[in-house]
């Protein structure tokens, strides 16, 4: 059944149903028009080093098998086996030179190809081809700054034109220093009683909440200091198209927590960092942001990425990694991943206060009456203007849903298309 999309999104007034973070039909079309159309994050580089190394994961609710075959090039597969639809590789990662299915035995070579199938001269009379029963691989796969990234339509856009302008923001997270990131750690798991979009919203822009849901936890010291000096008045939020959304400080607003061995690097590494990135690292700090639909990224206390995986409409589950530079000596990265877990992890206090938000937002949505009612998202509307030295639409003052407008617009534009020409 296709949901009626119509009065969902008003950007014009910055109203926004609330009939979208509940109802079934929704949900399936969003499975449908954006997880398998939209380029969506899948690992990083560093997490799949060496040839046979593997990760599992997911694009919407389809399993997805992520590996660097014998030859040393990624290639990514739905994580079925072809031939009952048994999800093939059970584990969360490690190195294989094939896959066997657990359920009758059909075995793969880590580029796909289906190597073997018991019984295939008796039972299959020797009359099955194997080249045509290989697992079935993405539409489209390419990297950026490590992150890879893959898409089930062969018609979507090109990874570069996709990111498109929010790419020098990627580089700010992910390659500002020579040799780029590295994932250090596993990665966290836990679910939400919540819709995959009011996490994604939060962290494509919402900097109104910080004062009043973490006031605990910035008072507790977890996230260091600096959310209690003060800021200046620069900082905006920067929409650079296609749905992705950053959250900016000002240039020199203090964002680092109030750990010795951090202080001391990032000041190390300021003037380095300010040549690599450019002029327009004088104008803004990038902070947070999203990239559309599920893929957010956090710089500010913590360095940490995650996806928002979708697990019906009120179910989320949420996948965290801490990340540092390649470059940063070992005390530093140990000092990162600290810091991430006390405040952006499963039991962060920031993460509790968040995740309770989320969850009743959601619920509240359960309600026949509440459904009848519009959500408010009108902060600052009127009040931004395309920035081409941010190379994005900037609000004029740093608290807005200017990014939270242009997130929901996109989604609408996305559920409404049959194609990516009219996007």
């Amino acid at each position: 059944m296709v949901a009626d999309l119509k009065g969902l999104v008003d950007i014009d007034q910055g109203l926004l149903s609330r009939r979208i973070f509940i109802e079934p039909d929704i949900y399936q079309q969003e499975m449908e028009q954006i997880f398998a159309r939209c380029w969506l994050f899948l690992c990083h580089e560093t997490q799949i080093p060496k040839p046979g190394d593997y990760f599992t994961t997911y694009m919407g609710e389809d399993p997805v098998l992520v590996v660097r075959d014998s030859g040393g090039r990624i290639n990514a597969f739905l994580n079925v086996c072809a031939h009952r639809g048994n999800k093939l590789c059970r584990a969360e990662s490690g190195n294989a030179a094939s896959f066997i299915c657990a359920y009758h035995g059909w075995a793969y070579s880590n580029d796909g190809k289906l190597q073997a199938v018991p019984n295939l001269k008796d039972a299959y009379y020797d009359d099955l081809d194997q080249s045509k029963w290989g697992l079935t691989p993405v539409a489209q796969m390419d990297t950026y700054n490590g992150l890879i990234f893959a898409t089930f339509d062969p018609d979507a856009p090109p990874l570069d034109d996709y990111l498109g302008d929010v790419k020098w923001y990627l580089d700010v997270f992910f390659n500002r220093r020579e040799g780029g990131v590295e994932v250090i750690g596993g990665v966290h798991k836990w679910m939400a009683p919540c819709n995959w979009k009011l996490p994604a919203d939060n962290f494509c822009g919402d900097g109104y909440h910080t004062g009043w849901s973490h006031l605990s936890a910035v008072q507790s010291g977890f996230g260091g200091d600096f959310r209690v000096k003060t800021a200046s008045a620069g900082g905006k939020s920067v929409a650079t198209g296609n749905g992705h959304c950053i959250l900016t400080l000002g240039p020199d607003d203090p964002s680092d927590p109030a750990v010795p061995e951090i202080l001391d690097y990032e000041e190390s590494i300021a003037a380095e960092v300010r040549k690599r990135m450019g002029p327009r690292l004088d104008l803004v700090k990038p902070h947070v942001g999203t990239l559309f639909p599920n893929f957010s990224m956090l710089r500010s206390v913590a360095r940490v990425f995650r996806v928002w995986h979708p697990r019906g409409p009120d179910k989320t589950e949420i996948w965290n990694w801490v990340f540092v530079d390649k470059a940063a000596p070992p005390e530093v990265k140990e000092a990162f991943r600290i810091v991430a877990l006390r405040a952006f992890g499963p039991g962060g206090g920031f993460e509790q206060d968040d995740m309770d938000n989320w969850q009743e937002c959601t619920q509240t949505a359960r309600g026949v009456v509440s459904r009848r009612y519009m959500s408010n998202i009108s902060m600052g509307l009127g009040h931004e203007s395309y920035d081409h030295d941010l190379m994005g639409w900037v609000s004029d003052y740093r608290l807005t849903e200017n990014n939270h407008r242009h997130f929901y617009d996109r989604w609408a534009q996305v559920m409404a298309s049959d194609s990516w020409a009219n996007l």
